[in-house]
């Protein structure tokens, strides 16, 4: 797979998406200037621990969050993309499910979409990817937790997901999937995705996975978002185990030192 300018040697090997929120939660100081300044020394931060690639996001998507118009989305996330690319060799994801936001962050420099509603929210969003060549991240999302076959339902979505983007004219070499851990499912539905990442695997596309702090963790540990990092890491490892090409985190260094060990155990 081919991400920007740079490849990916998909089988044997798994990438970090670093993550970059451009939101008014993820920086305390007030002025946008400010939060562009704390935002690039983040981005470099993460460089230089090991990022293979940085999502950035101007929307908070977390249980409750308030939606924000696409100027806004764009306000927070434009300037941030525009930096990072200039001052920085890496693969750029912009995290939106509203297609003008990320038509104008390809314009801006992105390399990839990161859609978590995987092209089903905005009709436009699957002509505008395809139309730039870029790469997309669909995510298993829905308005609602009634399934019948959990795993099959979820699979199923993601199916729909690729079949809006190929209609398009997206290719099947820009394509990753996502099962979307923490939106629109339980407890024991989250863990069950993790569990059976391998069956996600053998839709024959890159998977990325995204459980870094969330909530699940924090179940399963009794613990608050600022100590879920050795929760987050486990499950990296059982990521990197079924086969998962991407995994999506907060913490670069400890994640890439994770992803590392484990590849060495089991490739040598």
């Amino acid at each position: 797979m081919k991400i920007g300018a740079h490849e990916f040697p998909l089988g044997g090997r798994t990438y970090i998406m670093g993550i970059l929120n451009s939101t008014p939660d993820s920086f305390s100081d007030g002025g946008r200037w400010n939060r562009l300044d704390a935002a690039l020394r983040h981005a470099q931060q993460m460089v230089a621990e090991g990022a293979d690639i940085l999502d950035i996001g101007g929307e908070s998507t977390r249980p409750g969050y308030e939606p924000v118009s696409e100027e806004e989305e764009m306000e927070r996330t434009i300037p941030v993309i525009e930096q990072v690319k200039s001052h920085f060799d890496i693969p750029v994801s912009i995290d939106t499910y509203k297609s003008k936001t990320a038509q104008a962050a390809i314009a801006a420099g992105a390399d990839m979409v990161n859609d978590i509603w995987g092209m089903q929210k905005d009709a436009a969003m699957a002509g505008v990817v395809a139309k730039a060549g870029a790469v997309c991240c669909l995510m298993h999302n829905r308005p609602d937790m009634q399934y019948q076959h959990f795993m099959q339902d979820v699979a199923d979505g993601l199916r729909e997901s690729v079949r809006i983007a190929k209609k398009a004219g997206v290719q099947d070499s820009r394509i990753i999937l996502d099962p979307g851990i923490g939106f629109a499912k339980t407890y024991q539905n989250n863990l069950e995705a993790v569990r059976c990442l391998g069956q996600l695997v053998q839709l024959g596309y890159p998977v990325l996975l995204g459980v870094s702090r969330k909530s699940v963790v924090g179940a399963a540990l009794g613990l608050p978002v600022g100590e879920r990092l050795e929760g987050t890491l486990a499950a990296t490892v059982y990521a990197v185990i079924k086969g998962c090409a991407f995994v999506r985190v907060h913490d670069v260094k400890e994640n890439v030192r994770a992803v590392r060990m484990t590849e060495a155990i089991l490739y040598g």
